[in-house]
């Protein structure tokens, strides 16, 4: 091997290049590494950023050291030229260098030019839903991510989804897509919602989870106030409600199955008559709606406002004299007036219809046989359309019937209940009594 010469290699070493002669490296002493970071732009605490150190890989190996904040001393040194930054705070933001060594004793090159790492608190994402949290079978549902952010906008979003009964977890990731549109949710979209915005690489904060419930089916129901029976001049307020949801919805109001005109009363859920006319007697039942398609729920069930004057001339007499009958048994329904009952029909409202009751004979109406499509409430009413003393009448196919008067029960009175069997049409000795499916009494006579 021929000699080395210092002074050759010392001044090839100081015109810039490096070459190996024998095991001896030459090295520019004006090299320094290029630090770069990996995303360039702000970084969002939560997130990692990646440093780059990088050398001119002609010149060989090299350990990358790294600093921050300060020169001295080093923060830490890496077998890599890369190093990620997990930023934890705002305070992780701020001036990095690098530089680069090998040997023993290590032979340094010089200081990177500083790197900036803007560090900005990451912005929480926020997820509404419409058109609420608690929904039903075959509703259009919208869930919605926002992020409040003031600098770039060109988020994409991550949508992660849990089962409610645990067994799945379904994570989908939607570019761009802001909204997540379900056109007819059904039992299987229940769970709970959640999700994030990313910028690149750099991630919000997740949301908070929202829980959605699908039901089977929206029922509306009527509540009356202050009572469904009162005198002409008296108001009354009925009010529809959707069972276990609140938002979003509007109301449409039926009288005898006959859509009340005006709208603008019922779309605040109640629906309020002051003062309450004779002609406002009826059956009254409600629907709820809400969402674009719109989705309808079932009717409620009926109410009856029994609206009378202040001496009520027509009463609806009832053979035998009870609100609850055996199917195929007999039933005798007239209008009795204390003058003259000429000019009055029965009347009748089912779920399906409002008609004139069947086998009409002048004021009266006989039932021959009962069933239990034959269920309603029954009025009088005359040629100009007017209705008097409503009652409900109700038609069983069981073996026994409760026997309670047909009439409203006025407070303060006294209350007799008996427990009918279809074979004897007469008390049964001993019978268990129950109010709302609670037992109230146990009766042995």
């Amino acid at each position: 091997m021929p000699a080395l010469d210092p002074a050759a290699v010392f001044n090839r070493a100081k015109e810039g290049w490096a070459s190996p002669v024998g095991h001896i490296m030459a090295v520019n002493l004006k090299q320094k590494p290029e630090l770069t970071s990996d995303p360039a732009g702000a970084a969002l605490t939560g997130n990692t950023v990646t440093l780059t150190c990088r050398m001119d890989p002609s010149t060989g190996y090299w350990d990358s050291y790294w600093y921050k904040h300060t020169l001295n001393p080093e923060t830490e040194k890496k077998k890599t030229y890369s190093y990620s930054l997990k930023i934890d705070s705002v305070s992780d933001g701020g001036q990095y260098w690098c530089r680069a060594g090998r040997g023993k004793p290590v032979y340094y090159t010089q200081y990177s030019d500083a790197l900036w790492v803007n560090v900005t608190e990451s912005p929480k994402a926020v997820l509404t839903v419409r058109p609420d949290e608690r929904v039903f079978r075959g509703e259009t549902v919208s869930l919605r991510c926002d992020i409040k952010w003031a600098g770039d906008t060109e988020w994409t979003y991550r949508w992660e989804i849990e089962g409610t009964n645990n067994q799945y977890k379904n994570t989908v990731s939607l570019c761009s897509t802001q909204e997540l549109n379900i056109s007819s949710v059904d039992l299987s979209h229940s769970g709970k919602y959640s999700c994030t915005g990313q910028i690149h690489t750099q991630r919000s904060q997740r949301s908070d989870a929202v829980t959605l419930t699908v039901s089977a089916e929206a029922q509306a129901s009527v509540r009356v106030s202050p009572q469904p029976w009162l005198t002409e001049g008296e108001s009354v307020t009925l009010t529809c409600e959707v069972s276990g949801s609140s938002k979003g919805w509007t109301f449409s109001w039926f009288r005898d199955h006959d859509h009340l005109s005006d709208s603008s009363r019922g779309a605040g859920g109640s629906y309020t008559l002051s003062p309450a006319a004779l002609q406002h007697t009826g059956v009254y039942t409600c629907r709820a709606e809400r969402g674009r398609p719109a989705y309808y729920t079932h009717n409620s069930s009926s109410h009856t406002l029994w609206i009378t004057g202040v001496s009520a001339p027509v009463s609806l007499v009832i053979k035998p004299s009870r609100s609850q009958h055996f199917s195929s048994d007999s039933l005798s329904l007239s209008c009795e007036d204390q003058s003259n009952s000429a000019g009055w029909t029965v009347r009748r409202y089912t779920d399906k219809d409002t008609q004139t009751c069947a086998n009409q004979t002048g004021s009266g109406c006989v039932m021959d046989s009962l069933s239990t499509s034959d269920t309603g409430v029954y009025w009088c009413e005359s040629e100009s359309g007017e209705k008097r003393h409503p009652r409900n009448i109700t038609v069983h196919d069981g073996e026994m019937i409760l026997e309670s008067s047909v009439d409203p029960v006025i407070e303060g009175e006294t209350l007799t209940l008996h427990c009918l069997h279809r074979s004897t049409n007469s008390p049964i000795l001993s019978a268990d009594f129950y109010k709302d499916g609670s037992l109230i009494q146990n009766q042995t006579t």
